[in-house]
C-alpha cells in the first residue's frame, strides 16, 4: 500500500484519539460521561444514531445486497427507516419524558421503573451480553480489513491497533467523545461513498450502457426480493430500535424530548434511502466488475463471496491517497458502532449491574466509569483475539436481548402491565427460544426468522403469566 494512504489512514486514527483525550477534561460527572450533560442537539444526535446502526456490517452487508439482488437490497434499510420514525412517534417522547423526570441512564433502569429490580438486573446482563459480543465483532471486522489492506500488517497486530484505538477514545472521552467521532465518521463515510467510491466504480465499470447491458433487468427492479426476506429484515432490525440501549443512551443525551425525536427522523432518512442506495449501488458496480473479469481473488475455496465484492472493488479501483480516504471510511463506520456498543455495556455494567455501590468507593466516580470502560473494552478485545465465533456470538446475543426485552418493554411502558415475573419469563423463554433454534439451525415454516418464534413465545408467555391483569384491565375499559 502506498506510504500516501499509510499517512492518511494513521492521521484519522490519532484524530479520533485527540477527540477522546479533548473530551477527557470537559466530563466531571457520570452524566457528563455517559449522557453528555444531557445536552446534545438533535443533528450531532441523529447522526449519532445513524453512524452506530449503519456500522460495518451493514457497509459491507449492504454492498453484498447489492452484488446478489441489485437495488431492491435497499429495502432492508427501508426497516430502518420505520423502526426509527416509529420509535420518534411513540417511544421516544415518553422515554425522553421519563429519563428527564427520573434522571435515567440506561434502559433497564427504565425496566425497574415499570417493573422492579430483578427486571432491571435481568435486562442489565441481557444487555451487557449482546453489546460486549457487538463490540468484539466490529474490533475484530476492522481488524480483518486492516490486514487485508495493509499487506505488512499482521491480523494479530491489526486486531490489537484496532482494538486499542476504539477503546482508548472511548475510555477517555465517554459518550460526547462517541457521539462527536460519531459525526465526524459519518461525515468520512458520506465524502467517501458519495464523492469517490460511487464515482470511480461507475466509470471503473464503463457506466450506464455497460452496466445495464451486463445484468439482467431484475438488478434494477425494486421488485426483485420475497415477501419472506421483507418480513425477516422487519422482525429482526425494527424492533433492536425499542430495545437498543445505544439508542437509549442518546435519548436520555438530548437536550429535550422534542430534540430527540427530530433526531429519530433525522436518522431514519440518513439510512433510507441516503445509505440503503449508496451501498447498493456500490455492490451492484462490484458485480458488474465481477462479470467482466475485473475482480481477482474474489473467491474463497471456490465459492464466491458478495460481501467480498465491494472491499475487492475499491482495492482494485482506487488509486493512492484516495485509498487511504476509502479504507478510513470504512473503518469510521466500524468504530461508530463498536465505540457505542462499548458505552453501551459501560452504562449496564456500572448501573444496572454493580449499581450504586460504585458511589461508595471513595475515588471520583467517573473514574470508576473509566475502568469499567476500559475493563470492558480488554474483554471484548480478548474475545475478539481467542473466539473464533465471534459472529456467532454477536448474533445469538442480538437475538436473545430483542426477543427477551422486546415484550417486556411493550407490555410495560404502552398496556401497564407491570407483572414482575411475566416479565422475567418472557425474557428468559422468548430469548431462549431464538438462541436455541439458531443454535441447532432448525429448519423454519417458510424459512422465516427465528425471532419471529421468539417473539412470539415471549408474547404467549407473558400473556399467560399476566392474564389476570390484562383481564381486570379489558372489564375496567368497557365497564
Amino acid at each position: 500500500m502506498h506510504i500516501a494512504d499509510i499517512t492518511i489512514f494513521f492521521l484519522y486514527m490519532f484524530l479520533m484519539l485527540g477527540v477522546g483525550y479533548y473530551f477527557m477534561h470537559k466530563n466531571k460527572n457520570d452524566e457528563d460521561y455517559y449522557l453528555g450533560g444531557r445536552n446534545m442537539t438533535k443533528y450531532h444526535i441523529g447522526l449519532s444514531v445513524v453512524a452506530t446502526d449503519v456500522g460495518g456490517g451493514f457497509s459491507i452487508g449492504l454492498g453484498g445486497l447489492g452484488f446478489m439482488t441489485g437495488i431492491s437490497g435497499s429495502w432492508m434499510l427501508f426497516t430502518g427507516l420505520i423502526g426509527a420514525w416509529l420509535s420518534a412517534v411513540i417511544l421516544v417522547p415518553k422515554v425522553a419524558r421519563l429519563g428527564r423526570l427520573h434522571q435515567f441512564f440506561t434502559l433497564p433502569q427504565l425496566f425497574n421503573f415499570l417493573y422492579d429490580k430483578k427486571v432491571a438486573l435481568a435486562a442489565g446482563i441481557i444487555s451487557l451480553i449482546g453489546y460486549l459480543g457487538f463490540t468484539s465483532s466490529q474490533i475484530l471486522a476492522g481488524a480483518k480489513l486492516a490486514s487485508a489492506t495493509f499487506p505488512a500488517l499482521t491480523f494479530s497486530t491489526a486486531l490489537i491497533l484496532m482494538g486499542l484505538i476504539a477503546v482508548v477514545y472511548t475510555v477517555l472521552g465517554g459518550l460526547k467523545a462517541v457521539i462527536y467521532t460519531d459525526t465526524i465518521q459519518w461525515a468520512f463515510l458520506m465524502i467517501g461513498l458519495i464523492f469517490i467510491g460511487l464515482p470511480l466504480a461507475y466509470f471503473h465499470v464503463g457506466g450506464y450502457s455497460e452496466i445495464t447491458s451486463i445484468l439482467p433487468k431484475e438488478y434494477f427492479s425494486l421488485a426483485n426480493v420475497s415477501a419472506k426476506e421483507l418480513i425477516n429484515w422487519g422482525v429482526t432490525i425494527i424492533p433492536i430500535w425499542f430495545v437498543g440501549m445505544t439508542l437509549y443512551q442518546r435519548i436520555y443525551a438530548s437536550k429535550s424530548p422534542e430534540e430527540a425525536k427530530k433526531a429519530w427522523f433525522i436518522a431514519g432518512l440518513l439510512e433510507w434511502p441516503i445509505m440503503a442506495f449508496l451501498g447498493v449501488l456500490l455492490g451492484l458496480f462490484a458485480k458488474v466488475a465481477h462479470l467482466q473479469g475485473l475482480l481477482p481473488n474474489l473467491a474463497v475455496n471456490g465459492v464466491i463471496d458478495p460481501e467480498m465484492g465491494l472491499p475487492v472493488l475499491l482495492r482494485t479501483i482506487l488509486p493512492a491517497g484516495l485509498m487511504g480516504i476509502m479504507m478510513a471510511s470504512y473503518f469510521s463506520a466500524i468504530l461508530s458502532t463498536a465505540d457505542s456498543c462499548l458505552m453501551a455495556a459501560s452504562g449496564n455494567f456500572t448501573t444496572d449491574i454493580l449499581g450504586r455501590s460504585v458511589q461508595k468507593i471513595k475515588i471520583d466516580s467517573i473514574r470508576v466509569s473509566q475502568v469499567a470502560t476500559l475493563f470492558l473494552g480488554v474483554l471484548a478485545l480478548s474475545i475478539a483475539f481467542f473466539a473464533t465465533n465471534v459472529l456467532s456470538l454477536m448474533l445469538y446475543s442480538y437475538a436473545f436481548m430483542v426477543s427477551g426485552l422486546l415484550v417486556p418493554l411493550i407490555g410495560g411502558l404502552f398496556f401497564k402491565i407491570n407483572h414482575p415475573i411475566a416479565a422475567l419469563m418472557a425474557m428468559t423463554f422468548g430469548g431462549a427460544t431464538t438462541v436455541l433454534l439458531c443454535l441447532f439451525e432448525t429448519k423454519l415454516p417458510f424459512g422465516l426468522d427465528a425471532n419471529i418464534f421468539g417473539i412470539t413465545a415471549s408474547a404467549l408467555v407473558y400473556i399467560s403469566f399476566s392474564h389476570k391483569i390484562i383481564i381486570q384491565k379489558i372489564q375496567h375499559q368497557y365497564s
